[in-house]
Formats: structure tokens, C-alpha cells, sequence
């Protein structure tokens, strides 16, 4: 019989005159030819740091101003709610709590939106924004009539990549940040959707866009809109920061509104990991919009199939929450409020870090620390400075100069500045 263990010596030792030798069995590991795979985040050197002073400015996750994890006190009610409820932990159906994908739908799309009131949307609850684009990645992939070519911008959340080759589909990149002007490339962006093959797929961040904080502006959004209908592209969107870039959840769902308004039938992937604070509950959903109601139950039906074999069903506890604070009218404002509020403390850390910058004396034009917007900065600081910034100032970040600006508080935002300043005289 086939034996997958092979005998190899261990040891050769004459014990005796006449003594064999002493052998030992050891499997043959098939994982052998595994390579070590890089680190994924800065953390390590961040926490082997003995500085009192030390900053993470590459934590993706909202700080309050203490520099402490911050969980809102809407979702704290939320869950003494349903607590107090005594509910079971049944499994949640294939697309997830009906009460939080309705409610997510309407925070996604409005309340006036035509495809909405048809009854046209298919969607389902996803393992937080990471799950939703696996899903509309497979199901692109399985279904998409076209080359399965998906462009993302230039630079793009890293994950991005990753997902969209790990669904099978092909990635190129359009242009989107010009980092002699630290802003959005709008003329090579329009001129790369224009140049791609007809039918192509455009991931398109809806607002904050991660990693440079640079958004189109409306005009420039409806621009866009139109370039993407001439060439018969696809619209899919990423939304993982709808109220927590601008403080306005309306505002922050313009480009994704407005291109349904103006006929295309997109995707969407939501996540409510940075809005509500509910990084460990992953709580998402992905969604698509049809052309007719017979369409969406079609589309409705693969998708289930899709995610079966993926995880089966999603977890419940924090699309509860979600649904509690998005279907009770006080605890929604509330919710608001407090999104606001988060959003209102990152834009006042921009504006603190440039106005010290300036009072230092620095020669440089921080203007686009202001203009950008959510919680990443792309500084345009080069990556020799940001690893001075480490060796000699503590200051941690990527080395592309992104900063989380949720990592400045009231309380370092100072040092900060003229760390940044001493780099960049």
C-alpha cells in the first residue's frame, strides 16, 4: 500500500559491536514550499515602543481624543434593547435580518429612490464590507456577460486587489491621485474610463476615499457618471464611510444617488464597521440593483447560492443592533448625532495639525490636509521622512504617507506637527 511517510535516518550511533542503527519515521510535510508571507500591519514596531509620546497613525479604527476605542452610546442602547428581549441565537436566513438589509437599503439609496420603491434592489447582509465585495466579486465573476476586467483607482484600499483576484476576475488600475498636486488626477481619471474596453467594471469609492481621502466633488461625480454610461461600463460601488466623512449620511451617498438616478443599474457594498463602531461584529451588505422586480428575484436566487457554500448565513448580533438604531426614529437621530460628532472631531484634527504646522513656520502648502476628507490623510509625505518620523519622533504610519487622522488627538496633534515639520524642513 501508498504510505505518504517516508523513513530517513535520525541517528547513527554504534552502541555495540553489531548494534544497527537507530531509525525514526517523520511524515513528509506537504507545506513545505509555503512562503512567509509580509506582515500586514505596523503595529509590532508601534507596541515595542517604549517613547511616552509614540503615535498610531495607522490604525484603521475611530479614536475618541483621549486616543481610546470609542463605542457609541446609541449601539450601547441598542444592545440593552435587545438584551432586554430575551431573543433566541437561531440562524439568521441565507441574506441575513430582514429588518437590517431593508433599513440598509434606505440608508443607501434614499427614501425617494425609484428602484427601491419597485422593489428592484436585491441585497443581502454581509460579513462587513470585506464580505460584501467577495460576494459582488463571485457573483461578477459567475455572471457578469462581459470581459471580467474590474479597474479600481490608482492608489486603491490594498484589499481591494486581493479580493477582486481572489474572486477570479481580472484587475487594472485608472488614475486617480496626482501626487505633485496632492489631489484627484479628474483628467487621467476621465481619460482611463473613456480608453478602457467597453463593458468594463469601475470600482468606485462613494466618498473617503481610502487611502487619500480625496473625493470627487459633485460635479466632478456627475462627470464621471457620464463617462461610465458612454463607454457601457459597470458601476460598482464601495461605501464603507456613508456619514462618517462628511457628519451628513445624504451627502456622503451623492455619487451613489445620482447614478442611479441617471439609469445605471449598480452595485454597492456597504459596511457599518466605521459609522457605527461595529468593527467586530461585521456587519454589511451588498447589493444590486435590477432592471425590473422578475430581474431582482433572478439575481436574489444566485446569490443565496453564492453565499451557501461561502459562511451560510451571517452572524445576527450586530445586524440586530444595526437595525435597532436605524428602524427606531429617537435612537436614529441619536445615531446621527453622534456620527457627526465623530466626523465633526476628525475635521477638527485636520484643520488643528495644518493651522500648527503653519504656525511653525513651515514653508510647505498643507492646504490638502483640509481638502481631504474622512479618516485617512495622504500627506504627501515621502517615505524616507515617514521612516524618520518613526526612528526619530516615534510617529508611526505607512510608508506611501497616509496617516489615520483619527489617530490625532487634542493631546499630540502638537508634537505631531513639529515631528512633521523637523522631517520636512
Amino acid at each position: 500500500m501508498f504510505s505518504v511517510r517516508a523513513v530517513t535516518p535520525l541517528r547513527s550511533a554504534v552502541k555495540a559491536p553489531g548494534a544497527s542503527r537507530v531509525f525514526a519515521a517523520r511524515s513528509i510535510s506537504f507545506w513545505s514550499g509555503v512562503p512567509q508571507g509580509p506582515p500586514v500591519c505596523i503595529t509590532e514596531a508601534f507596541k515595542a515602543d517604549k517613547f511616552d509620546k509614540k503615535i498610531n497613525l495607522g490604525v484603521g479604527a475611530y479614536r475618541d481624543d483621549q486616543g481610546k476605542p470609542y463605542v457609541l452610546p446609541s449601539v450601547r442602547e441598542a444592545e440593552q434593547r435587545i438584551l432586554g428581549r430575551d431573543m433566541d441565537k437561531e440562524y439568521a436566513g441565507i441574506t441575513g435580518v430582514p429588518a437590517f438589509t431593508k433599513a440598509a437599503a434606505l440608508l443607501a439609496y434614499g427614501a425617494d429612490s425609484a428602484p427601491l420603491k419597485e422593489n428592484r434592489i436585491a441585497i443581502t447582509q454581509s460579513i462587513s464590507g470585506t464580505g460584501a465585495l467577495r460576494i459582488g466579486g463571485a457573483f461578477i465573476e459567475r455572471f457578469y456577460p462581459h470581459a471580467k476586467t474590474i479597474y479600481i483607482p490608482n492608489p486603491s484600499w490594498a484589499n481591494h486587489n486581493a479580493v477582486f483576484k481572489d474572486s477570479g476576475l481580472k484587475v487594472e488600475k485608472y488614475r486617480y491621485y496626482n501626487k505633485d498636486i496632492i489631489g484627484l488626477d479628474f483628467d487621467g481619471l476621465i481619460v482611463d474610463i473613456k480608453n478602457a474596453p467597453r463593458h468594463s467594471i469601475f470600482l468606485l469609492h462613494a466618498c473617503a476615499h481610502n487611502p487619500t481621502g480625496v473625493d470627487p466633488t459633485p460635479e466632478q461625480w456627475n462627470a464621471i457618471s457620464d463617462a461610465i454610461k458612454s463607454g457601457e461600463h459597470y458601476a460598482f460601488f464601495d461605501m464603507a464611510y456613508q456619514g462618517f466623512a462628511s457628519g451628513n449620511t445624504g451627502k456622503d451617498a451623492y455619487a451613489v444617488r445620482h447614478f442611479v438616478k441617471e439609469g445605471h443599474n449598480i452595485a454597492l457594498c456597504q459596511s457599518f464597521a466605521k459609522n457605527m463602531g461595529l468593527y467586530g461584529e461585521r456587519v454589511g451588505a451588498f447589493s444590486i440593483v435590477c432592471e425590473s422586480a422578475e430581474e431582482k428575484s433572478r439575481v436574489d436566487s444566485q446569490i443565496k447560492i453564492l453565499v451557501r457554500p461561502l459562511y451560510s448565513n451571517p452572524p445576527i448580533n450586530g445586524a440586530r443592533i444595526a437595525a435597532e438604531i436605524l428602524n427606531d426614529t429617537k435612537l436614529n437621530q441619536q445615531w446621527l448625532d453622534e456620527v457627526k460628532g465623530m466626523a465633526d472631531r476628525i475635521i477638527a484634527m485636520r484643520s488643528s495639525l495644518k493651522s500648527n504646522l503653519e504656525k511653525l513656520g513651515s514653508q510647505r502648502d498643507w492646504s490638502h490636509i483640509t481638502s481631504q476628507i474622512g479618516m485617512f490623510c495622504f500627506t504627501g509625505l515621502q517615505a524616507e521622512q515617514v521612516k524618520k518620523l518613526a526612528q526619530e519622533h516615534s510617529v508611526y504610519g505607512t510608508l506611501d504617507g497616509r496617516i489615520s487622522v483619527a489617530g490625532i488627538t487634542s493631546g499630540n496633534v502638537q508634537y505631531l506637527a513639529e515631528a512633521i515639520h523637523k522631517v520636512t524642513k
